[in-house]
């Protein structure tokens, strides 16, 4: 995957569980365990914002490139 995801080591450093972070941002468990497992399609600017409020960090922290170029899979069916 091009982007990697690292809200599950921000969480540790914060001593912060992923539930109280749900409650925090307002989403569901399940949908940030799709998030911090790197298997979501899209995340909205929104949901990415308050989990960087409530994290005290910045996108950087949690969101990083790993310089691959993904190719869409859709397109190549």
């Amino acid at each position: 995957m091009a982007i990697q995801i690292y809200l599950e080591d921000i969480l540790k450093l914060r001593n912060m569980t992923s539930k109280e972070l749900c409650s925090k941002v307002g989403i569901t468990e399940a949908n940030l365990s799709i998030l911090r497992s790197g298997k979501a399609k899209g995340v909205r600017f929104s949901t990415i914002n308050r989990i960087c409020y409530y994290l005290s960090c910045d996108v950087g922290d949690i969101l990083k490139f790993d310089g691959i170029l993904e190719e869409d899979v859709e397109d190549e069916e």
